[in-house]
């Protein structure tokens, strides 16, 4: 399959054309217009430092449907110990930025540049993306981010400097989705710690024809506070 390279127009080949490892195209930016048109077609950036920016589409593709939702009997006691306190959207910049130094088991480097940040900052600005913080003795010990679109949920990355903190941040996050009516949350590639709470892989062309669909509800935009 070709490699697509992107200009300056707002545009993206069709996923199908990906390469068997989801590389479809690279180049072009990271202004707000083209991330959710990305977003919306089931593509996201992913690249490290000292390359071009390269966009994904990955077959199977890997998502939790929130009713699938599976809570361990542990994680249920550190949840109704409230170990952890849980806010939404009051640190994003701080979040994205633990996740960004996060180091990961085969990874080299980070893959959330100075530019990544900062356009996905320009998303929460705007409504678009947000952050899950999770404080213990009023510190931050975990969190995660990612896109909302209709009624779907992008997610992006977590980080966690004590047990069970992403999870927690995590289980919390999808049970207030699924209260606001959210139908898919897109995990993107296949990791262990996920699949325990319940993702699963599913073809390409499937999750496509799910996220036309649950892309026609409304968008969820805005701040919020304190989460159950």
């Amino acid at each position: 399959m070709p490699l697509f390279s992107l200009s300056d127009e707002l545009i993206f080949p069709d996923p199908a054309w990906a390469e068997p490892d989801g590389m479809l195209a690279v180049g072009g930016d990271l202004r707000p217009e083209r991330l959710l048109l990305a977003y919306q077609n089931g593509i996201f950036p992913w690249y490290s430092r000292n390359e071009p920016i390269l966009w994904w589409s990955p077959d199977p593709r890997f998502v939790l449907y929130p009713e699938q939702l599976y809570v361990s009997k542990s994680m249920k006691q550190v949840l109704k110990r409230e170990t952890f306190r849980i806010t939404f959207d009051q640190k994003f910049r701080e979040v994205i930025g633990h996740c960004g130094k996060t180091r990961r088991p085969g990874q080299r480097g980070t893959w959330i540049t100075h530019d990544m940040l900062e356009a996905y900052c320009t998303l929460h600005e705007r409504g678009f993306a947000h952050s899950v913080e999770v404080w213990e003795n009023e510190k931050l010990v975990g969190g995660l981010y990612g896109v909302s679109l209709g009624k779907a949920f992008f997610g992006e990355s977590m980080f966690a400097h004590v047990s069970n903190a992403s999870k927690a941040g995590f289980i919390t996050l999808v049970r207030n989705l699924q209260e606001r009516g959210f139908q898919l949350i897109d995990c993107q590639v296949y990791t262990e710690h996920l699949e325990s709470l319940g993702a699963v892989l599913v073809p390409r062309e499937r999750f496509l024809e799910e996220l036309s669909e649950v892309l026609k509800g409304e968008t969820w935009q805005g701040n919020g506070g304190e989460m159950g």
